[in-house]
């Protein structure tokens, strides 16, 4: 779990060890909690079993923090979003970075809003699906049942650009096959783009980073909402940041394996043989 303000996931003090550790241990424990704030037992187990990897991610973890482009709230939405996608789904990452992102000063609108942008990752299935459901019926012989561009698809393209900003020749497909699907996704996605808690810089960031998490690796979508947030103002600097948080969500197996591994070797079930 990448950086965020003051929180507690375990019942002892954050500088409290738990259990003796050696100096080398205690240093980069006080170098994570210095750097991020934060420690949970997850932390403990990777700290005990290998400290020298878990002081690696903390260095690479800490260096948008160093860089700070991005307002401290806006990088826990982006952390917010990459374990929320339907793609990750990391409860452990989405409460700790909803914590930290209100002591931040987030609002429970802005919060919602980025929720709701998490939410529409799951039209890409049709983005990428229904141009290769033309490909197909194209094989086989078939004439796709669509009709030819009429007043009311045109009348949804441009619901569609003034409610979000854009168009993308990806959405060209959806409209012409299920124009009702169509309108009734653009009515869903609209919601986030119609209060304005969040600036569109920030939507188009959050929608980018989902895009390019490791779970997703939705290239069209990285590129549309990476010239998006560009167009409405982002820097250079603020986008590589948000692609560095969400470099480092790999992190994510080893908080969740190590724990189980190094239970494996302490249970009373391990043969004497295998424990370290």
């Amino acid at each position: 779990m990448p950086h965020s303000a003051s929180t507690r996931q375990d019942r002892h003090d954050l500088t409290e060890p738990i259990m003796t550790l050696t100096a080398r241990q205690q240093a980069i424990k006080d170098d994570f909690i210095r750097i991020r704030n934060t420690w949970a037992p997850q932390w403990e187990s990777i700290l005990r079993m290998d400290c020298e990897f878990l002081n690696a991610y903390l260095h690479l973890s800490a260096v948008p923090l160093r860089h700070n482009h991005l307002e401290n709230k806006v990088k826990e939405f982006i952390y917010i979003a990459v374990n929320a996608s339907s793609t990750h789904l990391f409860s452990p990452g989405i409460q700790m970075h909803l914590k930290a992102a209100i002591e931040f000063g987030a609002s429970r609108g802005e919060l919602m809003e980025v929720l709701e942008l998490t939410s529409t990752v799951g039209i890409h299935a049709s983005n990428v699906g229904v141009p290769i459901l033309l490909e197909v019926l194209n094989e086989e012989g078939l004439v796709p049942s669509a009709a030819a561009p009429d007043e009311r698809r045109e009348a949804l393209k441009q619901h569609f650009i003034e409610d979000q900003g854009y168009w993308d020749v990806s959405w060209d497909a959806l409209l012409n096959l299920d124009p009702d699907f169509f309108e009734a996704y653009a009515k869903f996605s609209a919601i986030p783009w119609q209060a304005g808690r969040l600036k569109p810089k920030v939507k188009e960031l959050v929608l980018c980073a989902l895009a390019a998490a490791a779970t997703h690796l939705y290239k069209p979508g990285i590129k549309t909402h990476m010239r998006n947030a560009i167009r409405h103002g982002a820097t250079q600097g603020e986008v590589m940041e948000m692609l560095d948080i969400v470099s480092v969500i790999g992190i994510h197996g080893a908080l969740v394996g190590v724990p189980m591994l190094e239970e494996s070797f302490n249970s009373p079930a391990a043969s004497p043989t295998q424990r370290p």
